[in-house]
């Protein structure tokens, strides 16, 4: 029995190229989980926490981007945090989280938003995903199909927030992938909140983030309504350049999704360490690093960046 679960455990680990030496839970304790208001990037902008959330400081987000759900390391750079539903752990089937980030591209004019054809410019972002797979290939990626709007765009002039959602499909992958946008226009920059998930989630994602347009806020002197013509930079693009993509098109590849999960390795990442703790309990087993946490390597290349 024992040498069978182990022989399994191999199998497992294995297959998906990881190691563990922590339970689910122990790994989460260790992720540094904040509530009430937290500051993002040295105090230019402020997050008051509705209860449903939590958030992860920068290290806290690089190990659940890159050692729990399996993305390369650059997958964490620039993060400033995470916000995490409080309700369900990130490590489980249901888990999600939003990923904040900043592109100080300067100062986006607004003056478009409210005479943008969203059914044209969807047209435009899928010609131009289709382009941009040639590149994908040529680097062993996964192509990825812009299906649609699975959240039109709406931006609130008074608030100067925006969101959006996309509705993705990686390769041949049956399941639909959710990109679901917030961005928060400020004096230099904008704040940009991406969540990830299945598409089967969007109800959730769609009434949670939207919860957080409220709580996400520049601070004075990094407000929108801070800039000063003439002296502070301005971005060479407006509201459809941001909702397009134009801030990761200057580098060539898009890269608004760069975390793409596939929910079946994240089944497969909770079931190994699953079985890891069983195991632990069969044997008796000692961890002689009981600090390390596991890294994660998926079978097949996790999608890194999206239109």
């Amino acid at each position: 029995m024992r040498s069978s679960l182990a022989g399994i455990f191999l199998a497992l680990a294995g297959s998906i190229g990881f190691a563990c030496a922590e339970t689910p839970e122990e790994f989460e304790a260790k992720l540094g989980y904040q509530t009430g208001t937290v500051h993002l990037g040295d105090g230019m902008a402020t997050v008051r926490l509705p209860e449903s959330f939590r958030f992860l400081g920068p290290e806290g987000s690089r190990r659940l981007l890159v050692d729990a759900w399996g993305n390369p390391p650059e997958a964490a750079t620039g993060v400033l945090g995470m916000l995490v539903p409080t309700a369900v752990s990130p490590l489980s089937d249901e888990g999600w989280g939003i990923i904040v980030t900043y592109e100080e591209d300067g100062y986006v004019d607004d003056a478009d938003a409210a005479k943008i054809d969203y059914g044209k410019l969807l047209k435009q972002m899928q010609k131009g995903a289709s382009s941009e797979n040639e590149e994908r290939k040529k680097k062993g990626l996964e192509p990825v199909t812009l299906v649609g709007w699975a959240e039109p765009p709406s931006y609130d002039a008074a608030t100067h927030k925006l969101y959006w959602a996309k509705d993705l499909v990686f390769g041949s992958n049956t399941q639909h992938t959710l990109n679901y946008n917030i961005r928060i226009l400020g004096r230099r920059g904008v704040l940009v909140l991406n969540a990830v998930s299945g598409m089967d989630l969007l109800p959730t994602v769609r009434g949670e983030s939207k919860s957080l347009l409220a709580a996400v806020e520049f601070n004075e002197g990094h407000r929108y309504t801070d800039y000063l013509p003439g002296k502070d930079k301005a971005a060479a693009y407006g509201v459809a350049g941001l909702i397009a993509g134009a801030a990761a098109a200057k580098l060539g590849l898009f890269k608004l999704l760069w975390v793409g999960i596939l929910a079946f390795k994240k089944v497969l990442l909770v079931a190994v360490m699953a079985l890891i703790a069983l195991l632990q309990r069969l044997f008796g087993r000692k961890r002689k690093d009981p600090a390390a946490a596991f890294s994660a390597g998926p079978a097949d290349p996790t999608p890194t960046d999206a239109p």
